[in-house]
């Protein structure tokens, strides 16, 4: 059971695949205050929730969000943070320990500066965010690197790995691109089909021979792939959005997943965990019934599902239709 809080959609980069639309520029301040996010983490506890990750936008550019973190802790969740790392000096490092906070996943696009540099609209920007693992990593926290795979750098995930594994990284999430938010703009640069299947096979096959955990994420094909391949995993279906899993954006407006924007209701307005309990729109998702196409009819919809944000979005808003991507599980 885990839930992302979007905290707010200001940001120190603009980059060009952000599916919030966050950047330096934002002047929007509709986002929870204190007191109803704190209102907020006793709700998404009272729903069974044991995960939350705190991100944006940056998070660390919301002032209260060690006190969010560390009323999360307190309450028994176990609050992550989501960072682009380019704000994580050795004292911020241990501000996030203090909070509570163990795990940091940070956004590194490419084991090299410019790919990074350029996809983030950043000079420097890849620098700073090693820099920011390697202070995580000298404060205690334990590192994801989260690295969004495109056209233009799929080639470089080794790479990325090998770095991870220098930096003492635990894991490496590679993240399949989805066309939302500013994204819609490179649809074109989204890996097509067939190298997306090739590409999650190669993860899977050097997750067998790694240590660190590697997970396709947007890419839940994974599942029945690593289990034809007798690669074992600790995760039981590949997109769990609205099942075990849920967004909720800084004006405290409830999504499905970050990347499909479909609003099942607003926290202001109705206490979270009435809409995680009683929102059709979950509804739908948990009745394995109501999917379509060949999602539907797939022998492995109870372990993938299909991706329901690449559904929407290539199906004129139709989340319960099929995953183009989908054969069959990528057999």
């Amino acid at each position: 059971m885990i839930i992302s809080w979007n905290t707010t959609k200001k940001c120190n980069l603009s980059c060009k695949h952000c599916y919030r639309e966050s950047g330096p520029d934002v002047t929007s301040t509709s986002e929870l205050d204190t007191a109803q996010g704190k209102r907020l983490i006793d709700q998404i506890k009272e729903s069974g929730f044991k995960i939350l990750i705190l991100s944006g936008g940056e998070p660390l550019l919301r002032e209260d969000i060690f006190e969010l973190a560390s009323y999360a802790d307190s309450n028994g969740l176990r609050p992550a943070l989501g960072s682009n790392g380019m704000m994580i000096s050795s004292k911020i490092a241990e501000k996030i320990v203090s909070s509570g906070i163990s795990v940091v996943s940070i956004s590194l696009d490419s084991a090299t500066e410019k790919y990074h540099d350029d996809f983030r609209n950043s000079s420097g920007s890849w620098q700073k965010a090693v820099k920011g693992i390697k202070n995580s990593i000298d404060a205690g926290l334990k590192v994801q690197i989260n690295t969004t795979l495109t056209e233009n750098n799929f080639e470089q995930f080794e790479d990325v790995v090998d770095l991870a594994t220098n930096l003492g990284v635990g894991s490496v999430h590679p993240f399949f691109l989805v066309p939302t938010g500013r994204g819609v703009h490179i649809e074109q640069e989204s890996l097509k089909r067939d190298k997306y299947f090739q590409m999650i096979k190669m993860v899977m096959k050097m997750q067998g021979d790694s240590d660190l955990e590697l997970k396709p994420t947007c890419a839940p094909q994974f599942v029945p792939i690593s289990k034809d391949m007798g690669i074992e995993t600790r995760f039981t279906r590949g997109c769990i959005a609205g099942i075990r899993y849920c967004c909720i954006l800084p004006n405290g407006d409830v999504h499905i997943c970050p990347y499909l924007p479909v609003k099942t209701g607003n926290v202001i307005d109705k206490p979270f965990n009435r809409i995680w309990h009683e929102s059709e729109v979950f509804k739908k998702l948990r009745n394995f019934r109501e999917y379509e196409g060949q999602c539907g009819s797939c022998n492995n919809l109870n372990i993938c599902g299909g991706c329901r944000a690449r559904a929407y979005y290539y199906n004129e808003g139709n989340y319960m239709s099929e995953d183009p991507w989908c054969n069959g599980g990528g057999r």
